[in-house]
């Protein structure tokens, strides 16, 4: 029978001074690959950061050298040097480096907001660090010590310096033995330095990597300075993105003795976003309580404003149609944050995200009651995207698959027979007197045809709840299948290409663009892919005998006149009102057979002058303001000076 396992005091390990941060160093700062080697700048940084908080500091000097070491000097008032009460042999500087829990931040008269709350941070960076040398400057007199892994390797030495010098300098270099890896990313330090500047405004921070260590354009220098700190990073950010208007939302608010929060929201037009947070100017990677707050603050201040002004759909919109096209930073500085582990990248405190909620809500609420104009185009665009985000039991994503399925589609549609996608056609005919000179004509198997009535409307200016109200776009885009907006997938589009097939006339061009206009904004990829097409029918037949000629404009006309008949007697001369007048066969032969028929493919220059330029000009054409258009024609019509009637 095997021995029984005994369990006595003599188990029980006891780890002295700093031998549990070297024994389980991911406890302390999350692991040991690059992740938990650039919190160790952090830890140290933190500590200058607190001092300039606390308003004993302007500056701070960052300086990562090719020996891989990394220095960090601020001017506040130097690690405390006296003898401690408790140690009477040993200066507060040796216990705070040499020590876990010992440090100014239990103090709450020394910092009232500070980073580096668990008392820890300084002697964690010591204790997995290879060599590590403190220098604290304080009333003309220079305290050195140096340490190797945690422990003391000099007693404290004493010098002169300048009476005008103060503040703590610390030079570590990483424990290879502990790291995965001991070099640092220059890029990823130049970015998170940079942010601690933002995030305490009006403090200089001198940034230096030495060249040999950058491989690639990350700047070896620079001084970070940001008088108005989050607004002037978001300004410089957004300098060249398209926002939806240039107003900002900003909050800067005290919220409790010595507590504050600092929100920023830029608004952009491009589907990319930003949401960033920080306590303390601790980056909080997985938000928490203050992130919690905010979107529950700003989503229920729209609700309220919606209700209030009777807007309807404001209900379908989610924090999301707010966030997936914004810049944001969250900053908050409070007394006794609760970070969720020593890595502190969450914040869970419930009490804090209830006051901070109620504080968010009012502030925005106030902002857009204050900005009538700014409100009604944000709370426009967050319906149209939420409708976009949503499925709309009107606007329905159809492939072609099965018979049954089929039915969903909408009743005017005269689908083609092929199942397959390759080389089928959509043609989008207006009325249903040219549907049916198209149906006739068509080539069953693998051309659809789709009569719209009338004008669709422009949705260059309108709102989406306006658009999934109309019934011809309806039908559009329950026939191409493939959603819009965000949902817009060109793989489940159900043609290979989309024919707009109008009358040669005013009215027939005027349909077209209003088409163009809606493929445009909410099927982009369909032009981007070359699938949108303009069919060019004849305006003018021209026939003698047996010869039949077919025209597209006056031009053409008479040169085919004057070739063809000039000396073989008068033609007959026949003018197309409409296609719904042209017979199957010549519109057929003229207009939808692809060996004879002549089309013009919808394309947009891809360059960003151009998409610019484009993007103008459907401003001009189709927005909102008439006296843009007016200006358009004034500029580019050609009027004659003289009319004969």
């Amino acid at each position: 029978m095997p021995k029984k396992s005994l369990y006595s005091a003599k188990n029980i390990e006891v780890l002295e001074g700093l031998e549990p941060v070297r024994k389980r160093p991911g406890m302390y700062i999350g692991s040991t690959n690059e992740q938990g080697l650039h919190h160790l700048v952090n830890e140290v940084l933190d500590n200058s950061i607190d001092e300039v908080v606390a308003g004993h500091a302007s500056e701070v000097h960052f300086h990562y050298r090719k020996d891989g070491s990394i220095k960090i000097k601020d001017n506040g008032r130097g690690i405390p040097i006296d003898f401690h009460p408790k140690f009477k042999n040993k200066r507060a500087l040796e216990i705070v480096l040499t020590t876990l829990h010992a440090g100014g931040k239990f103090d709450s008269n020394s910092y009232k907001t500070s980073g580096g709350l668990h008392g820890v941070g300084i002697s964690v960076v010591n204790a997995l660090s290879s060599s590590l040398e403190v220098n604290v400057f304080k009333g003309g007199k220079k305290y050195s010590q140096l340490y190797s892994k945690g422990k003391t390797k000099t007693k404290i030495k004493i010098d002169k310096c300048s009476k005008t010098e103060k503040g703590t300098e610390i030079i570590f270099i990483p424990d290879e033995s502990i790291f995965e890896i001991t070099e640092f990313s220059p890029q990823k330090l130049y970015d998170f330095i940079k942010m601690k500047a933002v995030l305490v405004s009006g403090t200089t921070i001198e940034f230096r990597i030495d060249k040999e260590l950058i491989k690639n354009n990350t700047p070896n220098y620079e001084t970070f300075y940001f008088k108005n700190g989050i607004a002037d990073y978001l300004d410089i950010k957004n300098k060249n993105a398209p926002k939806l208007f240039d107003k900002k939302f900003k909050i800067t608010k005290n919220i409790n003795n010595n507590e504050k929060c600092e929100i920023f929201i830029s608004f952009n037009l491009n589907e990319k976003f930003s949401l960033i947070s920080f306590c303390n100017t601790i980056e909080t990677p997985d938000g928490g309580s203050h992130e919690n707050s905010f979107k529950n603050g700003i989503l229920k201040a729209i609700k309220l404003y919606g209700q209030k002004n009777q807007i309807s759909k404001i209900s379908n919109i989610n924090i999301n149609d707010i966030s997936d096209y914004s810049d944001i930073v969250i900053s908050i500085f409070i007394n006794e944050p609760s970070f969720e582990g020593q890595t502190k990248k969450r914040i869970i405190m419930p009490k804090l995200q209830k006051l901070l909620e109620g504080v968010i809500q009012n502030e925005f609420l106030l902002w857009l009651n204050s900005n009538k104009k700014i409100s009604k185009t944000l709370i426009e665009t967050l319906i149209e995207r939420s409708l976009l985000r949503t499925d709309l039991t009107k606007i329905k994503e159809l492939e072609r698959k099965t018979i049954k399925e089929r039915n969903n589609l909408p009743g005017k549609l005269v689908d083609c027979s092929s199942k397959k996608i390759e080389n089928t056609e959509l043609f989008i005919v207006e009325g249903d007197s040219a549907g049916g000179s198209a149906k006739s004509a068509r080539n069953r198997e693998l051309q659809a045809i789709l009569p719209l009535r009338g004008k669709i409307l422009n949705v260059f200016s309108v709102s989406l709840s306006k658009i999934a109200d109309n019934n011809e776009i309806q039908n559009l885009i329950q026939s191409l299948g493939c959603g819009i907006g965000k949902n817009c997938n060109l793989s489940k589009l159900r043609y290979d290409k989309i024919i707009l097939m109008t009358d040669a006339d005013v009215d027939g061009s005027h349909i077209a663009t209003l088409l163009i206009t809606f493929i445009y904004k909410y099927m982009r990829p369909i032009i981007d892919s070359n699938r949108l097409f303009l069919a060019m029918p004849p305006l003018f037949k021209i026939q003698h005998k047996e010869k039949i000629f077919y025209a597209y404009d006056e031009n053409e006309k008479d040169k085919i006149i004057k070739k063809e008949f000039s000396n073989k007697g008068q033609p007959t001369l026949s003018r197309y009102k409409g296609l719904g007048e042209m017979p199957a066969d010549q519109l057929k032969s003229t207009t939808m057979h692809p060996e004879k028929r002549k089309l013009l493919n919808i394309k947009i220059n891809q360059g960003k002058k151009e998409l610019k330029e484009t993007e103008n000009l459907f401003e001009s054409l189709m927005g909102k303001k008439a006296e843009h258009r007016y200006k358009f024609i004034q500029e580019n019509a050609n009027f004659t000076e003289q009319i004969d009637i």
